[in-house]
């Protein structure tokens, strides 16, 4: 007989709330598997919004515009998980979300492809100087000319920040007959003939077109500036579709403006607007060869559907069975199902004690455990334990009572 489990708390009374157009992927994973009270939010919330939103909210769902902030979680009285569909999750207060025991997921991989194309398309465009012509073609001048335009064949690729997009990068760089160069500031190994430099410098004075795959953190901000300008070839090209505060980009202006840099693609900006139609603006408008997008690089069909699958595929299996395998806040844990038992969830405070406090409880009361998993992060301990059926409810009384605990789950 095939294995089967529900969740305990009825499903129509567990609240979804997906914001910022989510694709319909992620709907349907919940509504197919009998959630019914699944809300759809086309746009991002204010703070003030999504506090009233997320009180009775068990499970949400967010892209990059949310700002999940620790006053805002402070109002999530009931939520259990949050879903990024997105590769990033610096819009999350991770220190809070780990704190109440609220589990993170992320989708890392889902739209490497879509960017990866975009950034091999975008380097084409600005080698041929397409950006100029097809303007010069719009005010009905005809530009039919081959200086300053060059094939990519040949020519040399540098990459900052070798993970799961700047490798794929890599692979179509050099299926195009480019040279690849790359930087990380952690060892990665090379795919195909690239090649590791030891420093940043080493690359800006390298390559012909420099791509950007970062994270945002302290270290990144502002890593691309007026003096790393200064170290690009002459005519180099440099294209960011990490983060908006990894480049300088009053600085990035002057380069392109005095002839240093001889295009550059932009799609994402230290501040973005909230919603579609809003008024944007950024030093680099109306520049010569420079192309601006809206935040795109993953935002295709394929990427979206992925995304949606892949995020509430994680969320899915947290909620009913407890696998946290991927979550940035809770420990990861990936557990089989136990026939016959009743399966308990036991988030707490990571101090010494707390595992020994849980069995010396349940067995004071004889109940028995059936299996048993923990796993801890500097923050807080995540303990699965599955018991006799029978005794489930009392089980679950007397873990709520054990010190340090944060929250207690009883999942089927």
């Amino acid at each position: 007989m095939a294995y089967k489990k529900t969740t305990s708390y009825p499903k129509e009374k567990i609240n979804i709330l997906f914001l910022e157009n989510i694709s319909d992927a992620a709907i349907k994973k919940f509504n197919d598997a009998g959630y019914t009270s699944v809300k759809k939010i086309n746009a991002a919330l204010s703070e003030r919004e999504l506090m009233n939103e997320i009180k009775n909210v068990h499970l949400l769902g967010i892209r990059s515009k949310t700002q999940l902030t620790k006053n805002i979680l402070s109002h999530a009285e009931k939520l259990q998980a949050i879903g990024c569909f997105c590769i990033g999750i610096n819009q999350v207060n991770l220190d809070a979300a780990t704190k109440k025991g609220i589990a993170l997921f992320n989708a890392p991989y889902s739209n490497t492809r879509s960017v990866a194309e975009l950034v091999i398309a975008s380097s084409i465009m600005l080698i041929r100087r397409i950006p100029d012509k097809n303007k010069a073609a719009h005010n009905g001048i005809w530009l039919k000319e081959a200086k300053g335009s060059y094939e990519l064949r040949g020519k040399t690729l540098g990459i900052i920040g070798y993970g799961n997009i700047g490798s794929q990068v890599s692979v179509l760089a050099e299926s195009l007959g480019m040279k690849v160069i790359f930087y990380d500031a952690e060892t990665k190994m090379p795919l195909g003939n690239a090649e590791d430099k030891k420093t940043l410098k080493e690359v800006l004075n390298n390559a012909d077109v420099v791509t950007l795959h970062v994270p945002e953190l302290e270290s990144t901000k502002n890593l691309i500036n007026k003096t790393n300008l200064k170290y690009f070839k002459k005519n180099g090209i440099l294209i960011n579709y990490a983060r908006g505060e990894v480049v300088d980009l009053d600085a990035l202006k002057n380069a392109l403006q005095n002839e240093q840099l001889a295009g550059a693609a932009i799609d994402v900006y230290p501040q973005e607007p909230e919603k579609n139609g809003d008024k944007f603006s950024t030093p680099l408008q109306g520049l010569s060869n420079v192309i601006l997008t809206p935040h795109i690089g993953g935002s295709t069909e394929e990427a979206q559907q992925n995304i949606g699958t892949d995020v509430s595929a994680k969320l899915f299996n947290f909620l009913e069975k407890g696998i946290t395998t991927g979550s940035h806040t809770v420990p990861a844990l990936s557990l089989p199902p136990q026939e016959g038992t009743h399966r308990i969830l036991h988030i707490h405070n990571n101090v010494p004690g707390v595992l020994s406090e849980i069995n010396t409880q349940l067995s004071k009361h004889k109940i028995n455990i059936v299996a048993q998993y923990l796993k801890t992060n500097d923050e807080i301990g995540y303990v699965v334990l599955d018991v006799d059926k029978g005794l489930s409810k009392e089980a679950g009384d007397l873990l709520r009572k054990v010190k340090y605990t944060i929250k207690v789950r009883l999942l089927y």
